[in-house]
């Protein structure tokens, strides 16, 4: 049984849903937010006190991205892959880092200084600086969607789960009305996927059974 630490709307939500897209069976592990702080025991999993940690057997990892790819490729799912002798090979795995290097990357800055530091620590400067940065980083997703559903074409892949996070969280922490017109679109695609919603729902389902407060229950990063 895959396990997977969680922390509701964090990175973590990339490998959750590509296994609802796979239909593996799971054990989800819900910690408050955040866990170095408010879970001192997952330390001894994690010493970085970070979220995700996915441990298969003897299998630990806690890179999102990577998951995806790990379990796409170890339980034989190659609808969300794109194979190395394909002319999409390379742009395929440019995707999938390209939603957390380049597209997560600076809503962490605007979470943390929009919600998670002191009141005093806060800025309004940061948040709207890197919020102009994400946006305009769309401008590549824009271009690669504008004719086609998914970013590898027609095919629905873990790149599209990648960059999807990233959109999941932008429209949580208020960016969804500057999303792009075709990113928007794009958005809608994802969000409609029965995976996509089976993942929230299970999210928030074990949230609740394991006792995580719903204070808990923002954009956040483990």
């Amino acid at each position: 049984m895959i396990t997977l630490f969680h922390c509701v709307s964090a990175r973590s939500f990339r490998p959750l849903w590509t296994m609802a897209e796979i239909g593996l069976g799971y054990e989800l592990k819900m910690l408050p937010f955040p866990p170095r702080v408010h879970a001192r025991h997952f330390l001894d999993s994690n010493p970085l006190g970070t979220v995700p940690l996915l441990i298969d057997g003897a299998t630990r990892m806690t890179e999102s991205a990577a998951m995806c790819q790990y379990l796409a490729e170890r339980y034989r799912s190659p609808q969300l892959l794109v194979p190395p002798d394909d002319a999409a090979f390379g742009a395929f795995l440019n995707w999938i880092h390209f939603g957390e290097a380049t597209l997560t990357f600076p809503q962490a800055l605007i979470i943390r200084y929009s919600q998670l530091e002191a009141p005093e620590r806060r800025s309004p400067q940061i948040v709207a600086d890197y919020s102009r940065w994400f946006l305009g980083r769309l401008r590549a997703v824009e271009t690669a969607v504008a004719s086609r559903d998914y970013l590898c074409g027609d095919q629905f892949t873990i790149a599209d789960i990648s960059v999807g996070y990233a959109l999941m969280l932008a429209e949580q922490i208020g960016l969804g009305s500057q999303l792009p017109h075709a990113v928007g679109e794009y958005w809608k695609r994802l969000s409609d996927r029965a995976s996509y919603q089976e993942a929230n729902i299970s999210q928030m389902n074990a949230a609740r059974a394991q006792g995580v407060s719903e204070q808990s229950f923002v954009p956040c990063f483990g």
